[in-house]
């Protein structure tokens, strides 16, 4: 995708660093940030340097890379794989990338093993491309559909990021929505805010800003006026965790959002690759809920006058915030998931006529 013009991916390795965009300085500044050692990596996962779960995966694969490179030995190699998996809980494809390096790289001897895992780290990377385009794609029929019959400007919801900024390019939620505008289809994108980070403002008005796709940022309790009001024909959100039932764990908020469609009949689509389906997890409950620094809440910051990135304090200093990084949207909220292999019903027959 493009920003200033020039096309980027969020991450990418050139000559035994890690390159990211450092998402915690967008919309206000553009910066390339280098990863050399697994403590960068791991850092940038958990201060959201890189944010959003296909990427943080892709961010866990290069960050064993980067071990390598640092000492070439397996303890060392384990150590860092389990510090990773530590890094941030909720987002299933963390975990599934390092198992995937790990299983590829144990027993693996010390000459060939940077490489293979180079080329490991690579091809998820390059797998996430094709996946989330064809999320795009099949995502694209259903916004097609609601164009053909309302015969005007389709008007989509989103809640946080789950856009090419969470994942390696296309993005999920927003591919279709990409591939929508490059058709020729009139969209615009209701876009939640997404407090306490504001990923929403901060990120996906910027992306869409980029690719010229018209949108509005709204407050995160906006949207239920609005489909109220027939003023959002589909919602389309992205996921950290999902399970084979269909449960959806996102953004906290997403929950809200799901029972608003459901209350005004306005279709609940969650998007995904097959990288964030846990399969393993049978029970919502047990899906661990990452709760973050409650300074996220309670601290916001901006450009002030002199253009400069500046913190403000907003609660009173004596009062105390909990910051719940992500809620559960039961299945039977979720109109379908849009899937790398087409589109299916939130549920475990639906999954398995996807993923045998």
């Amino acid at each position: 995708m493009k920003i200033n013009g020039k096309a980027f991916r969020t991450i990418w390795f050139d000559n035994n660093i890690v390159k990211i965009i450092d998402q915690t300085k967008l919309p206000h500044q553009f910066i390339i940030k280098e990863l050399r050692t697994i403590k960068d990596s791991i850092n940038a996962i958990k201060t959201m340097e890189v944010r959003g779960a296909p990427l943080i995966g892709a961010t866990s694969a290069y960050g064993l890379v980067l071990s390598i490179i640092e000492k070439n030995d397996q303890s060392f190699l384990k150590k860092a794989s389990e510090d990773l998996v530590n890094s941030r809980p909720t987002a299933i494809n963390l975990k599934w990338a390092v198992d995937r390096m790990m299983k590829k790289l144990t027993g693996v001897n010390s000459k060939e093993i940077l490489n293979t895992a180079i080329k490991e780290a690579q091809n998820i990377c390059e797998e996430d491309v094709n996946f989330c385009k064809n999320i795009g794609l099949n995502g694209l029929k259903i916004i097609e559909a609601i164009y053909k019959k309302k015969k005007d400007t389709v008007n989509i919801l989103t809640h946080c990021n789950a856009g090419w900024l969470a994942t390696i390019d296309w993005g999920t939620a927003t591919s279709p929505i990409y591939h929508a505008h490059k058709k020729g289809i009139k969209v615009h994108v209701w876009v939640d805010e997404t407090r306490p980070r504001n990923q929403g403002a901060n990120l996906t008005s910027y992306e869409l800003n980029e690719e010229g796709v018209p949108n509005t940022i709204i407050a995160d309790n906006t949207g239920g006026i609005l489909m109220q009001r027939g003023q959002v024909d589909m919602c389309i959100t992205g996921t950290d965790r999902t399970l084979s039932n269909g449960d959806v764990a996102n953004k906290v908020g997403t929950y809200l959002k799901a029972l608003a469609a459901h209350d005004n009949n306005v279709p609940f689509y969650v998007a995904l690759p097959s990288s964030t389906i846990d399969w393993k997890i049978k029970n919502s409950k047990d899906i661990p809920i990452e709760e973050r620094n409650s300074e996220e809440l309670s601290i916001v910051e901006g450009l002030d006058n002199n253009e400069k990135l500046t913190k403000v304090l907003i609660y009173p200093k004596k009062s105390k915030a909990i910051n719940l990084a992500f809620d559960i949207t039961p299945s039977k909220y979720v109109t379908g998931l849009i899937t790398e292999k087409g589109v299916c019903n939130a549920s475990k027959e639906g999954l398995e006529s996807l993923f045998k």
